[in-house]
């Protein structure tokens, strides 16, 4: 246990490091910021040590991707494959942290206040605002992070933005990540991590669609685990 400390020590240490240099390099070179984002999420795989394998097919089509939520390495690992640039739905907080808070500034990431019925109108200007600009939205359903095992009840945003705005979604399943990276429990391993692209729906098909996804996505998540363990 005392290795995977150190190990996640020397990873949080990396990851501040490398997260303020692409900061001020965003900053310098704003219209190639997507580039530098992809190249640092790239990277990352070699220097955290973790591998990564993907089952199904990105849908180039798809505007709304609906993720599980186990780890900072979520993100790291979808930037890695999705060949375009991702609009993150990010929590003030993290917007508000000192210095680091750039990260969703300089990237124009869509910002909203948890709890806070009144910014459901900003979050749809701002997510039509992205797709109109040719980027993909990005949400994690589950508001934030599980235990890897077992999904979150699932909160109603992304549903309502898929519905309003009449958005293809393409869910994703994620696992081992947190086993890889628990900045929670602050442990670090290497590993391989899977990543599955599921079908993608169209919200206009189906009423129950929401509730049918988080049921598929679940179910899915614990075949990867099996498949894993086996």
């Amino acid at each position: 246990m005392l290795l995977k400390k150190i190990k996640a020590t020397t990873v949080l240490v990396q990851l501040l490091t490398t997260v303020a240099c692409i900061i001020v390099l965003m900053y310098l070179f704003k219209k190639y910021n997507w580039q530098i984002r992809r190249a640092w999420a790239k990277m990352q795989s070699k220097l955290i040590g973790f591998k990564i394998v993907q089952k199904g097919k990105i849908d180039p089509n798809a505007k709304l991707l609906i993720i599980n939520h186990q780890s900072l390495l979520d993100i790291i690992v979808v930037e890695n494959l999705y060949p375009k640039n991702i609009a993150w739905v990010a929590k003030k907080e993290i917007a508000d942290m000192f210095f680091f808070g750039h990260i969703v500034k300089v990237t124009d990431m869509i910002i909203v206040k948890r709890e806070d019925k009144k910014s459901l109108i900003k979050l749809l200007k701002d997510v039509k605002d992205r797709i109109d600009k040719g980027r993909v939205v990005a949400i994690f359903p589950e508001g934030t992070r599980g235990d890897g095992e077992r999904l979150l009840n699932f909160k109603v945003g992304a549903k309502i933005i898929s519905e309003k705005l009449d958005l293809k979604v393409q869910p994703i399943v994620l696992t081992n990540t947190r086993k890889v990276l628990d900045s929670q429990n602050f442990v670090a391993n290497k590993g391989v991590v899977c990543v599955e692209f599921l079908d993608s729906i169209d919200p206009k098909k189906d009423k129950q669609w929401y509730q049918k996804v988080q049921i598929n996505m679940q179910e899915t998540l614990n075949r990867l685990s099996s498949d894993n363990q086996s």
